[in-house]
């Protein structure tokens, strides 16, 4: 265990203290200039990032393109007579109350009867 400890505790060689020949402690005079290095990798990931981007935002537009495509809209599908059919098919109603009575008064239905359920023998 004393070998461990003199091992663990003795400082860095000198040679690892250097780096650029200054010390590690002191400021790096081009440490803002360091991103430097490696700028055409960096160029070519953010590139790349954009690429991928513009590729997911034109797939999103073909969806919604499709999406569109698939949906009924009757001020684009129909001809241009059928919008005005459209808005009389709109305004009719099934049926009025009068009508209704009629049907109940002349039915030969008993009002009193079971309700009716499938599969259920009577």
């Amino acid at each position: 265990s004393d070998l461990a400890s003199t091992t663990a505790s003795s400082p860095k060689s000198k040679e690892d203290q250097v780096v650029n020949g200054h010390d590690e402690k002191e400021n790096n005079p081009f440490a803002e200039y360091m991103w430097m290095e490696n700028e055409e990798d960096f160029n070519r990931q953010v590139e790349e990032e954009l690429q991928e981007q513009e590729f997911l935002d034109r797939c999103f537009q073909e969806m919604l393109e499709e999406e569109d495509q698939d949906w009924f809209i009757p001020s684009r599908d129909l001809p241009q007579g059928m919008g005005q059919l459209q808005q009389q098919l709109n305004g009719l109603s099934v049926g009025d109350s009068h009508g209704s009575e009629d049907i109940l008064s002349k039915s030969n239905l008993n009002p009193d009867a079971k309700e009716f359920v499938p599969g259920v023998k009577y």
